[in-house]
């Protein structure tokens, strides 16, 4: 499937015949008080999700039904008065609810929220009976000291003890992409794959797969390890900006269009991650959230994204981060039940508002948090939104030919500071390049750090916007 050659009739024949026919930011650089007041506000007239109307896919090894939409255990909810602390009592709230709804695959992971995801993730579920959700986890050993067998190994089991089950419905390879060098270091060579098999073959691992973020070359070979490791499930990054754009986009990614065409003629489900990009498709320029909202007023900007991901037959779940209980009710109206695109909703998605979004050029960051902590303190996720959302308002201080120069450059530099701590801003990146390798998108932090820094350094210097060489 060569890059957007793809046709309509191949469109529609991977998504399958019968199946054609904004959330506020995700909170990754705002306290919790104040991004949950916004989300509040933007919500404030949200209808209720039905009961009962949940759509589910079939797991076809498994036969079990898994919900169209999965809960993402990426982003929990802190406590209003403390930043630093997950809000237990709220996630309990949030998985009641998602639970009551429907609602029943959790995907979490060791490294996930400073390494508390899985217990909060436990201690919440714990308290409904096994047989009514799906747990998903990852071996997410990106660490060379988690590359021994035996870390490897206390990583798995550790998942078990902080999760309190005694078997995992489905189980990841974290981030599988870098290179097939590092597939083999992390998983084959020291054993640690012969062993999950063997889990897999004990039932204490129900399902076993991977997540993909990277080259092409590497998802062909792990891909093509199938008739040995027989994948049960494989999770990609799935909207309709990556299906034919992911390599324009961002670095050494590959499009959704091909990744799923080889999963859809293997059998293998797909997990879908990223629907929203880290938010980005929900926070669109005003301009086309205005275009979108024109289309369909009830709906939200969002709901096109997960009414996009979820459509493919061949999807299992759809994950999402949901911070909010505002974020779960809009993704539940948009699920119970689905109600798949047309074709010229996918039309019009994928070739005209995707194409508009690209020339954007923003900085691909989905607020993974991968890349932190930054050892010099930077707060590179925060930095990266701050950006994207002023360009995507139209207030970035633009120099010569800015007739609002001063207002925006007043407005770029405060809200920075608001956003960021002076100590955090990116004058402070060294450019000791430890974050790049771990972000998912192949963003190359280190050089857009220090574009920034620069164009920042500009803006405390020229006030008038009138640039060096005009005032010298």
């Amino acid at each position: 499937m060569e890059k957007k050659s793809i046709s309509r009739r191949s469109f529609l024949k991977l998504f399958g015949a019968g199946t054609v026919a904004a959330t506020a930011t995700l909170a990754g650089c705002k306290k919790a008080d104040k991004a949950g007041s916004q989300a509040a506000e933007e919500y404030k007239n949200q209808v209720e999700p039905p009961v009962g109307q949940m759509t589910y896919r079939e797991n076809p090894k498994t036969k079990e039904k898994v919900s169209i939409l999965g809960y993402g255990m990426m982003r929990l909810p802190t406590k209003v008065d403390n930043s630093d602390e997950f809000d237990q009592d709220m996630i309990n709230k949030q998985i009641d609810y998602a639970l009551e709804h429907g609602l029943n695959y959790f995907d979490t992971s060791p490294v996930y929220c400073q390494g508390k995801s899985e217990r909060c993730t436990g201690i919440a579920l714990s308290r409904h009976k096994r047989s009514e959700y799906f747990i998903a986890t990852k071996l997410s050993n990106f660490n060379h000291d988690y590359w021994a067998f035996d870390k490897a190994k206390g990583m798995y089991q550790n998942s078990l003890k902080e999760l309190q089950v005694d078997y995992l419905d489905y189980y990841l390879l974290h981030a599988i992409g870098g290179s097939m060098d590092e597939f083999k270091d992390r998983y084959v060579d020291n054993g640690i794959m012969d062993y999950l098999l063997k889990e897999r073959e004990a039932g204490r691992i129900r399902n076993l797969g991977f997540s993909f973020h990277g080259k092409k070359t590497v998802f062909d070979e792990v891909i093509a390890l199938h008739d040995k490791y027989h994948w049960d499930f494989v999770q990609i990054e799935l909207n309709y900006l990556d299906w034919n754009f992911a390599d324009e986009i961002s670095n050494n990614n590959v499009d959704a269009c091909y990744l799923y065409a080889e999963l859809k003629k293997r059998g293998i489900p797909a997990v879908i991650m990223e629907p929203l990009l880290g938010g980005r498709l929900a926070n669109l320029p005003q301009y086309l959230m205005t275009e979108l909202k024109s289309h369909a007023p009830e709906r939200s900007v969002a709901s096109w994204a997960f009414r996009y991901a979820g459509t493919p037959e061949g999807v299992l779940t759809v994950l999402s981060g949901m911070t909010y209980m505002e974020h779960l009710k809009d993704n539940l109206l948009s699920y119970c039940p689905l109600t798949p695109l047309s074709e010229k909703e996918m039309r019009y998605l994928d070739e005209e508002i995707a194409q508009k979004i690209v020339g954007l050029e923003n900085i691909p960051c989905n607020d993974c948090k991968y890349c932190m902590p930054c050892p010099y303190g930077i707060d590179i996720p925060a930095i990266f939104i701050h950006y994207n959302k002023c360009k995507n308002e139209g207030s970035l201080p633009m120099g010569i030919g800015d007739a609002e120069y001063r207002k925006h450059r007043r407005q770029y530099l405060i809200s920075l500071d608001r956003v960021v701590p002076r100590e955090r801003q990116p004058d402070h990146c060294i450019g000791c390049h430890q974050c790049e390798p771990h972000c998912p998108q192949n963003i190359r932090i280190t050089r857009e750090l220090h574009k920034l820094s620069d164009m920042i350094e500009q803006l405390k210097r020229d006030p008038l916007g009138i640039g060096d060489k005009e005032k010298a």
